[in-house]
């Protein structure tokens, strides 16, 4: 189910948690929101894509940004591709709001 106000990128799952479609651009200069990439919001990270450190950063950015412990966010798929599924595991109205105002 798509949240109410927001792009295919931003999706409440049926359990409550919600799941983002993201295009990961690793190794950049700093670590940011960057817009959207088609159907998925962009996000710069600059950790390099070398053993997970990428993966890591980037769950560690949205806990951060969503005020979620990190144990919350996981990687649904696309570990080794730009293009990513995540999971956070919060109540719906603590992160939609959050992420509805990315675009």
């Amino acid at each position: 189910m798509q949240a109410s106000g927001t792009a295919g990128w931003l999706r409440v799952a049926s359990d409550g948690g919600v799941v983002l479609s993201l295009h990961i651009q690793p190794g950049a200069k700093q670590t940011g929101f960057a817009g959207l990439h088609g159907e998925a919001m962009k996000i710069r990270l600059a950790a390099p894509p070398v053993d997970g450190k990428a993966n890591a950063a980037l769950c560690a950015f949205l806990a951060q940004f969503c005020g979620v412990p990190k144990s919350a966010v996981t990687l649904v798929s696309g570990e080794t591709s730009r293009a990513k599924r995540v999971r956070i595991d919060a109540p719906q109205s603590a992160v939609v709001d959050k992420l509805r105002a990315l675009g």
